[in-house]
């Protein structure tokens, strides 16, 4: 496969309709702890420059600032970076909110000492130029930490429920390949070092697996817009889908939701 072969412009522009539609943020501020963590794996020093890409609503842009990095975090939604002004505004963080593409960062060549991403960057379509990207506006001897959600977790499980319904467009590699080590050593080559490769497990908690697809079809823009196109038994079926999703990972014997969804944190020295 070659880049030339997939529209990929058009492919981002019906993502960003997806992400613009919903409320993401009331589902990916319930994954901070996971940003949390990828700073401290990636060992985060005061007044470093750090850039989180494909931010969305800003968890790792506003780890990087408690921790007085000087953040940025790059998106291509608008409605998310607003969102991620209002957070940081609200927790007194100096974090800086451009709209950018992660396939195409409007920043100079080498300007971070780290770059960051939460299951962000993985949604770029091109895998290749969204890492090829990162290691650009990294300086030698910089960083590159990473979660990536895995191909056989939770959400992977999840994607594959969504991709019944709604086919991936042909050429587009699945998303869930950033969370195996064997694709990143394919899209960075030796370009990256990676001192640290771990594989994580992040909890969803809700009140029962109904809330929890209750609450990715109300908010999660991509599937929020697949929701409203469905009508009667196909709604009510894709719900139910949704729902069997936790049941699979679900530890919890009270009857709420605790569903472990695995995730790679990947740490790398960029050569």
């Amino acid at each position: 496969m070659t880049s030339t072969a997939v529209d990929f412009a058009a492919i981002k522009d019906k993502q960003r309709t997806g992400w613009q539609t919903g409320d993401y943020p009331r589902v990916g501020n319930t994954l901070q702890i996971i940003a949390e963590l990828l700073v401290e794996a990636a060992d985060v020093r005061a007044g470093q420059r750090a850039i989180d890409v494909a931010c969305g609503q800003g968890n790792a842009a506003m780890a990087a600032a408690r921790r007085f990095a000087e953040a940025t975090g790059v998106d291509y939604a608008a409605n998310l970076l607003a969102q991620g002004r209002e957070r940081a505004a609200a927790e007194h963080l100096p974090v800086t909110f451009t709209e950018g593409d992660a396939e195409e960062l409007p920043v100079p060549d080498q300007s971070f000492d780290l770059a960051l991403s939460t299951v962000g960057v993985m949604f770029a379509p091109d895998h290749q130029r969204a890492a090829d990207e990162l290691v650009r506006v990294v300086r030698p001897g910089g960083k590159i930490a990473l979660a990536s959600w895995t191909p056989s977790g939770m959400v992977g499980q999840l994607f594959k429920t969504v991709s019944k319904w709604a086919p991936p467009p042909a050429g587009v590699q699945a998303p869930t390949l950033w969370g195996t080590e064997s694709h990143l050593s394919e899209l960075f080559g030796d370009r990256v070092e990676w001192t640290a490769l771990v594989k994580r497990e992040y909890v969803f908690r809700y009140h029962s697996p109904e809330h929890f697809a209750e609450w990715f079809m109300d908010f999660y823009g991509p599937i929020t817009r697949l929701a409203g196109s469905l009508d009667g038994e196909d709604h009510r079926q894709f719900a139910a889908e949704l729902a069997d999703v936790p049941r699979a990972f679900d530890y919890a014997e009270d009857g709420t939701v605790a569903a472990r969804a695995e995730y790679l944190e990947a740490v790398g020295v960029r050569r």
